[in-house]
C-alpha cells in the first residue's frame, strides 16, 4: 500500500478526522508556544497572528482548569498537553485498543510516510 491508504483500512473515517482536528489543534498550540519564545503575542508577524487567533478560543475554553501559577507563555503548551493526552490515551481506550504504539497517530503517521517517501532511501 502506498502513502496513507493503510489508514482507511485500519481506522474508521471519523477516527481519522477527529485525530487530525485534535492533532492540528495540538501542533498549533505548540507552534504558538515556540513562536512566543521569540515574538510578543501582539506581533504583526503573520504566523504569530495566525497562532494567536487560532488558539485564543482554545485557551479561553481551558482557562477554568489552567493553574494560575503557570507563566503565561507556557499556557498554550499546557493546553496542548491535554490534546496529546486525549489522542494518546482516551481515543485508543474509546476504540478498544490497549496500546497504539509509536507513530500511531494518523496525522503524524501520514507526515512521517510523506517525509520518508520524499527524502528517504532511493530518492
Amino acid at each position: 500500500m502506498q502513502g496513507s491508504e493503510h489508514l482507511i483500512f485500519m481506522h474508521p473515517l471519523w477516527v481519522i478526522v477527529v485525530d487530525y482536528v485534535l492533532g492540528l489543534a495540538m501542533w498549533t498550540l505548540i507552534g504558538r508556544t515556540a513562536m512566543g519564545l521569540f515574538l510578543p503575542e501582539n506581533s504583526s508577524f503573520f504566523f504569530m497572528r495566525f497562532f494567536v487567533q487560532a488558539t485564543n478560543p482554545l485557551l479561553a475554553a481551558f482557562r477554568p482548569i489552567t493553574p494560575s501559577f503557570l507563566v503565561e507563555p507556557l499556557v498554550p503548551l499546557y493546553v496542548a498537553w491535554f490534546f496529546f493526552m486525549i489522542r494518546f490515551y482516551l481515543m485508543p481506550w474509546l476504540l478498544g485498543y490497549s496500546v497504539m504504539g509509536m507513530l500511531s497517530f494518523p496525522l503524524e503517521s501520514d507526515i512521517a510516510i510523506w517525509l520518508y517517501q520524499t527524502f528517504g532511501a532511493g530518492s
